[in-house]
C-alpha cells in the first residue's frame, strides 16, 4: 500500500515531465496499473501521405523518413496522459492514452517498433501514430498504458532503445537488446564531430571549462573517414542531461544529440 501510494504521489508530480517537458499533464484518475494490457500487434499499413512531408514546430523543421526499416536508436523516453486523451494526433486518429501508441518526430505515421527499457530490461510493442515529443532531447513519447508496462511512471522518463518492426516478418526484427549489461546505461551528450582532432580538443576545452563537467573525444570512423566526437558526460541522470542540454542551448550549441552508453 506504502508502495502505491509513493508511485502515486511520484506520477502527480512528473506526470507529462516527458510529453513535451512544460505541458501540464496527468495520469487517468485512480492511476490504473494497465501493465497487463496486451502489446500492439504489427500489421502491413500503408504509410499516411498527408504526413511524410516536412513540417515545423517550433522555428525547427523535421523531415520524415521515408520508411522505418532498420530504424534502431537509444535515447530517452517520455509519456503523455489525460490532458491529450480523446484529442486528435497527428494522423488523425484519436488519442487513447489506454492504448498501446506512441509519438515520434519522423518515423512514418503508422509505424511499429519495440521500445525496450534498458535499465529494467522491460518492453513493450507500440503503434506509432503521432508526432512529439517536441521537448529537444526526448526520442519517443508513449502512451499511458505503454508507460505502465515498461515501469517508467514513477520517474516519468526512462532510457531505452526503440527498433522498428517490419510488420511482415516481425519475429526477424526489433528483438530485444541481447545479453545482461555489465553497467547501468550511462547517459552522454553528443556536441560535435570533426575530421580534425585539434578542433575537437578546442571545443572539449571549452566546454569542460565553462560546464565543470568531464568531457571525452571519441574517435569513430564514418564514410568519410576519422572523426572525433566530442562527448560530455557520463551524466548522473535524465535531470542532469536535461540541465546540460538547457545550458548548451544557451551557449548556441543546439544540435546535441543524447547517446545512451
Amino acid at each position: 500500500m506504502i508502495h502505491r501510494l509513493l508511485i502515486t504521489l511520484l506520477v502527480l508530480v512528473l506526470a507529462g515531465c516527458g510529453g513535451g517537458g512544460a505541458r501540464r499533464d496527468s495520469a487517468p484518475p485512480g492511476y490504473p496499473d494497465l501493465s497487463h494490457v496486451p502489446d500492439a500487434v504489427p500489421r502491413a499499413e500503408p504509410y499516411r501521405r498527408a504526413n511524410m512531408r516536412p513540417y515545423t514546430v517550433a522555428g525547427r523543421t523535421y523531415r520524415p523518413l521515408r520508411s522505418a526499416s532498420g530504424y534502431r536508436e537509444r535515447g530517452i523516453a517520455s509519456w503523455y496522459g489525460s490532458k491529450f486523451h480523446g484529442r486528435p494526433t497527428a494522423s488523425g486518429e484519436r488519442y487513447d492514452m489506454y492504448a498501446m501508441t506512441a509519438a515520434h518526430r519522423t518515423l512514418p505515421l503508422p509505424s511499429y517498433v519495440r521500445v525496450t527499457n534498458l535499465e529494467n530490461g522491460r518492453s513493450v510493442v507500440v503503434r506509432v501514430n503521432d508526432r512529439g515529443p517536441f521537448h529537444g532531447n526526448r526520442i519517443i513519447d508513449l502512451s499511458y498504458a505503454a508507460a505502465s508496462k515498461i515501469g517508467m511512471l514513477g520517474k516519468g522518463t526512462a532510457l531505452v532503445e526503440v527498433a522498428a518492426i517490419d510488420p511482415r516478418h516481425p519475429e526477424r526484427s526489433a528483438r530485444h537488446p541481447t545479453g545482461t549489461p555489465d553497467h547501468a546505461p550511462r547517459i552522454y551528450i553528443q556536441v560535435g564531430a570533426f575530421g580534425v582532432r585539434r578542433n575537437a580538443e578546442r571545443l572539449a576545452a571549452r566546454l569542460s571549462r565553462l560546464l565543470q563537467r568531464e568531457v571525452r573525444i571519441q574517435r569513430a570512423t564514418s564514410r568519410h573517414g576519422q572523426v572525433h566526437r566530442v562527448q560530455i558526460g557520463p551524466l548522473a541522470s535524465v535531470e542532469v542531461a536535461d540541465q546540460v542540454t538547457a545550458t548548451l542551448e544557451r551557449l548556441r550549441i543546439h544540435d546535441s544529440r543524447i547517446l545512451i552508453r
